[in-house]
């Protein structure tokens, strides 16, 4: 969950502009392989700057997730969830579900863009298992 009030610069302007366009992408090293999340100049694991734009497979599992507590009129509680990517990289997000967000649920990302700005969103993985 990004903050798009920000001024952002660099690779984090090209993420988010990807975002607003709807597509979500994270790097992936030319070095190393190593997939990089949150965008980054250099590879965190071998200093590399041959750092490429890919598109994940949008898979991931929930590692943790809380519940932050909002007042109804406030638009009602809504969870944040830490997501790891079976690319082996971990963001924070939501998940978007009518019940309860658990550990280890299997998840897919999608984009949503409201007011021009996007942002990376999850959804259970139907299909796929909820749990691993």
């Amino acid at each position: 969950m990004e903050n798009n009030t920000a001024e952002k610069t660099g690779v984090e302007l090209v993420y988010q502009q990807q975002l607003d366009a709807g597509h979500f992408m994270i790097q992936r090293c030319g070095g190393c392989t190593a997939h990089v999340f949150y965008p980054r100049q250099l590879c965190p694991h071998c200093g590399s700057a041959a750092l490429e734009w890919v598109a994940p497979s949008g898979m991931g599992t929930v590692h943790a997730v809380t519940t932050v507590r909002r007042k109804p009129d406030a638009g009602g509680d809504y969870n944040v969830s830490l997501i790891d990517l079976d690319e082996g990289v971990r963001m924070m997000s939501r998940v978007e579900r009518s019940g309860a967000v658990a550990i280890g649920d299997r998840v897919r990302a999608s984009v949503r863009v409201s007011g021009g700005k996007g942002m990376v969103l999850f959804v259970p993985a139907s299909g796929e298992g909820e749990r691993q």
